[in-house]
Parts: C-alpha cells; sequence; structure tokens
C-alpha cells in the first residue's frame, strides 16, 4: 500500500506507529492495521477539527477501511482475543530478545530498535482497553532503555548493562509526557531516533536469534494428568493466548519462547492451571 503522507504538527505523537505499520506492512500485516487503528483514534482525540487534521485522518481511515477488507478471513482481526494476543505477543518478544541482549551488553542498535518499537506496540494495545500492570511497566522500561540507549550512541557513552533505575523519558513531540520519577536526568526520544529505525535498518531487518528468549531456568517437562479436567471458557481464552504468542515468537524463529507458551497451554488444558 502507498504511504502516508507525513502528518500535520498536531498529529506529530502518532507518527512513530504509523512507521510501525509502515514497516510492518508485508511482514505482518495485523500489526499494520492495528498500529493504524490506534494512529486513528489517538489522532482524533488529538485534534478532529481543523482542516488538515480531519483531511489526514479521513485517508488514514480509508486505508484503515481497505486493510480490514484484505484481512476480512484474519481472526487477529475479527476476534479481539486473538488480536490481543497477536499484538501483546509480538511486543513481549521483541521486549524479551532486547532485555536479553541488553543484560549480556550486547550493545547494538538493533536491540535499541527493539526496546523502541515494543514500547510502541504497547501502546497499540489500547485499542482493545487497559493495559495490565505488567505491560504498563514493560511499556515504560522499554521506552526509557530506547532513550537511554540512543543517548549513548550519540554521545558516545558506553550503556549500563541492564535495569539501572528508570529516570524521566520523553518523546519531542509529546506536551505532557509525567517522568517516571522524580530528580533524575531527562532522556528524550527524537526523530533521530525514528530515522535510525527508517535508515539505519527497519525493524523488519532485526534477527531475532535462536534461543534470544529463553528463560534462566528451562520449563520442566509438563506432566500429563489422568483425571478428567473441567475447563472454563476463560482457561480456553487463555490456553489460546499462549497458542498465538507461540505463533508469534514462530515468526522470529524463537523456538525457546515457542516452546514455552505451547508447555504453558498444554499444562493449562491437560491439568486445568497454568
Amino acid at each position: 500500500m502507498a504511504a502516508l503522507e507525513p502528518p500535520p504538527p498536531r498529529l506529530r505523537p502518532i507518527q512513530h506507529h504509523l512507521r510501525v505499520a509502515l514497516e510492518h506492512e508485508k511482514r505482518d500485516p495485523v500489526v499494520a492495521y492495528y498500529c493504524r487503528l490506534y494512529a486513528v483514534q489517538t489522532g482524533l482525540k488529538l485534534d478532529d477539527k481543523s482542516p488538515e487534521c480531519r483531511k489526514f485522518l479521513g485517508k488514514l481511515m480509508d486505508l484503515l477501511e481497505s486493510m480490514k477488507k484484505q484481512l476480512a478471513t484474519e481472526e487477529a482481526v475479527s476476534n479481539d482475543v486473538v488480536g490481543t494476543a497477536h499484538i501483546e505477543g509480538t511486543a513481549i518478544n521483541l521486549f524479551t530478545y532486547a532485555d536479553n541482549e541488553d543484560r549480556a551488553g550486547r550493545f547494538n542498535k538493533n536491540m535499541m530498535r527493539a526496546f523502541f518499537t515494543s514500547n510502541l506496540l504497547f501502546d497499540v494495545l489500547a485499542v482493545f482497553g487497559e493495559l495490565s500492570e505488567e505491560n504498563i511497566q514493560q511499556k515504560k522500561y522499554a521506552k526509557w532503555k530506547a532513550a537511554y540507549l540512543h543517548n549513548c550512541f550519540k554521545t558516545g557513552e558506553t550503556p549500563v548493562a541492564g535495569p539501572i533505575g528508570i529516570e524521566g523519558v520523553l518523546f519531542e513531540d509529546e506536551e505532557h509526557e509525567p517522568s517516571t520519577s522524580g530528580g533524575g536526568p531527562q532522556y528524550t526520544i527524537d526523530s533521530n531516533l525514528s530515522e535510525d529505525i527508517a535508515h539505519e535498518g527497519t525493524f523488519s531487518n532485526i534477527q531475532v536469534p535462536h534461543g534470544a528468549h529463553a528463560p534462566a531456568n528451562t520449563p520442566a517437562e509438563v506432566p500429563h494428568h489422568s483425571g478428567d479436567v473441567r475447563l472454563t471458557a476463560e482457561d480456553f481464552t487463555r490456553a489460546q493466548k499462549y497458542c498465538k504468542f507461540a505463533g508469534s515468537a514462530l515468526q522470529y524463529e524463537d523456538v525457546n519462547t515457542a516452546v514455552q507458551n505451547l508447555q504453558k497451554a498444554l499444562k493449562l488444558l491437560t491439568m486445568g492451571r497454568e
């Protein structure tokens, strides 16, 4: 699909999500669809009255409607539960890959971009409702790490591996972004970071290595339950979610995360508990 022109100044906060949508156009059109849906919903809140914003959002809605028709048979678009699992799984896979690389001290722009993109995809989860507390914390941390690493790459400073305490972080085009802590240094995710993503290797070129998401302890083999198990509708939903996480992990050739999520689904379905 043809790319839209850059959004008007009043809609600049959605430009990052639109760029992620463009990068996923062919690789994962479901992600592209929901990024644009989030951009429309957010854009309408920012400015739905000025002629230039109405024109831009109108074109974006036309594009979204066209995508919805093309993805009519895609369950992740027609079913919110499956859609949530798809977006959340992609965000978590990216976050875990970046976090593992960071803790191992393997600093590079792919890892920085993975943090940056996972933060944006956690934003996109808002189209399905409120984020879980865990997702909120992952989003905050991913956003801060992307800004911190970007600052280090710009200044030539060697980054500190792993969690070192979240301080303030801003996108340069956000007017009222609250600081995540008081008194500490603030890092700004400016347009240069977005340009890095566009011109120095897009997200679609990030290669997540085998085992990048491997947990510290290998999951134990799941025993089968011999008795009858009564499963609720919620159990089936959770099992479906784990299977979708596994499918998302396989898109990035991450066998360990796929196996881990399939084991969770199997344990839930055979034992009635996680």
